[in-house]
């Protein structure tokens, strides 16, 4: 039995080697990596004795050779094959062990060059990965370190299996398809200048090649009828909801996922290190969000938002749920619960709870101050055969961001509670309009074709939760296009709005809050969230 290893990165391949040659596999190498395993001892025949050719062109030619890809495409159940193999000398290669060269971490660094993009563009490898993947009966393919320890196992005990031959084949051929991926999306993203060799990189390419590794297949999707299964980015971002380790519970549905990836992008905007945030979501909007000392305050006042929509939600804590809250919790009926960790004895209160699904998400590293870290770059929509591809809402907005236009100026208390409402708003369907008091919501009102009825449903609602909108801060994700949106949220009780601004009635939507005596600020932002 015949190996070929050649490899970029190195990690456990002298280990690996060494259990080969113990098994009496006979190594074949290329150039670095046949130095290494020379330098440990090991017997290993360099493939330019092999081919009888040298590596060429700077190593750019060494592998693309009949002794290499006939030895790998041989199919050892067709005599004709194993004549002509006989014929020219060729031995067959039974066992392949490639990485690439490292094309997505060399353009992934500041300042690379497309010198360096090219250089690191492989080819032989991936020639040597598709042959042998194509022939996966009788060639074990392997493209990764992490396959090396099962693989030997499974040797060692006899032989691998043609199911595991197959899977092997299987995961090499995702792995060129996501290395020609890169390497197309690099090169489209390029605007070449002759003369240029670090060209700028467009934020769009003219070809997007994503690619996404199947999780789990769900029950259904929205509707019994319909099909689904759960997918995530190859390099998922940290603290992303596809991190998440399910303590607990049922199968999460394909509902269960979107709303709890609403809940999530929501809740760790909030900075865990300043305050303990609770959001719970209903069909994919927020129907309460507050802030507290700890996630029991934050709870209690998120549920006093909504408690009727609260039934059957998916929470969200962005701090450690102990066992006072998860007490409170268990009294509601819930679907999801999230959080960075639960205590031992928040978990043993859910453990009679076979239906809650129990979700420990990291936060990531940067926390919520930093909008690169954590958060998707850019959102995709898909529309009938084709998709809309933009940058991610990750806009933060501060207090120096905030324009005064009234003659009122908000109290240092208000311009909180109005930045604290924003922030909610943003995550609120369209139109959206959303009171807030205290660091908690008091009203939410989403997705409504009308502006004007957004804030009539907050209202209603803040009535059914017997919550006062007196005194509360108002934020609508767009401009009030009319003077009359103003109205309904002051007759509600508003004393202080946030609105982006923008439109042509700026000034009678300005005088109109002068009249009526509450201030007002301008964000400069829009937040549409369709």
């Amino acid at each position: 039995m015949n190996a070929l290893l050649s490899v970029s990165d190195k990690t456990g391949i002298v280990e690996f080697a060494q259990a080969l040659h113990a098994l009496g596999i006979k190594l074949i190498s290329t150039g670095g990596t046949a130095k290494l395993l020379a330098d440990q001892g090991l017997p290993v025949t360099e493939v330019a004795e092999l081919t009888g050719f040298p590596e060429m062109l700077d190593g750019r030619v060494k592998t693309l050779h009949p002794k290499v890809h006939g030895g790998l495409l041989a199919r050892r159940d067709l005599p004709e094959h194993m004549a002509a193999l006989k014929t020219h000398g060729i031995d067959t290669i039974d066992l392949l062990v490639v990485n690439l060269y490292p094309f997505e971490s060399t353009v992934a660094k500041p300042g690379c060059t497309l010198e360096d993009a090219i250089e690191n563009i492989d080819i032989g490898g991936p020639a040597m990965v598709r042959s042998a993947a194509k022939n996966w009966k009788d060639v074990a393919v392997l493209t990764d370190a992490s396959q090396y320890a099962p693989v030997l196992a499974e040797l060692t005990a006899g032989g691998l299996t043609l199911k595991t031959k197959f899977a092997l084949s299987v995961t090499a051929f995702n792995r060129i398809s996501q290395y020609d991926g890169a390497i197309s999306d690099y090169l489209s993203s390029i605007h070449f200048e002759e003369g240029n060799n670090t060209p700028q990189r467009q934020l769009f390419p003219a070809q997007s090649n994503s690619q996404f590794i199947k999780l789990q297949d769900l029950r259904y999707g929205e509707n019994p009828h319909q099909q689904a299964a759960f997918y995530r980015d190859i390099y998922p971002a940290p603290g992303s909801l596809v991190t998440a380790q399910q303590l607990h519970g049922k199968e999460l549905s394909f509902n269960n996922i979107a709303d709890a990836d609403a809940a999530w992008e929501c809740v760790k905007s909030f900075d865990a290190s300043q305050e303990a945030a609770c959001v719970i979501v209903k069909h994919a909007n927020p129907c309460g969000v507050a802030i507290g000392a700890d996630p029991l305050e934050a709870y209690s006042k998120a549920f006093q938002t909504d408690p009727t929509s609260a039934f059957g939600g998916i929470i969200a804590f962005n701090r450690t749920l102990d066992e006072r809250a998860a007490l409170q919790v268990s009294k509601q009926f819930v679907e999801v619960l999230m959080a960075p960790d639960f205590t031992p004895e928040a978990l043993e209160v859910f453990k009679s709870k076979v239906n809650v699904r129990i979700l420990k998400i990291s936060l990531p590293a940067g926390g919520a101050t930093d909008w690169d870290n954590g958060r998707n770059a850019v959102d995709v929509k898909r529309i009938g055969s084709g998709l809309l591809m933009q940058t991610a809402d990750n806009h933060q907005l501060t207090l120096a961001d905030l324009k005064v236009v009234t003659q009122v100026q908000p109290t240092a208390e208000q311009l909180q509670d109005l930045l604290f409402a924003w922030n909610v708003a943003k995550y609120v369907k369209s139109n959206a309009i959303v009171f807030c008091k205290g660091g908690m919501t008091m009203g939410v009102g989403a997705g409504q074709m009308s502006r004007l009825d957004s804030a009539r449903i907050a209202s209603i609602k803040a009535q059914h939760a017997n919550l006062s909108l007196n005194g509360t801060a108002v934020a609508s994700d767009a401009f009030f296009p009319f003077r009359d949106g103003l109205d309904v949220v002051v007759d509600a009780g508003a004393t202080c709005v946030i609105q982006p601004g923008g439109s042509m009635r700026d000034q009678e939507v300005i005088d109109a809050a002068n009249e009526r005596g509450v201030a007002m600020v301008f964000s400069g932002v829009r937040h549409f969230r369709h």
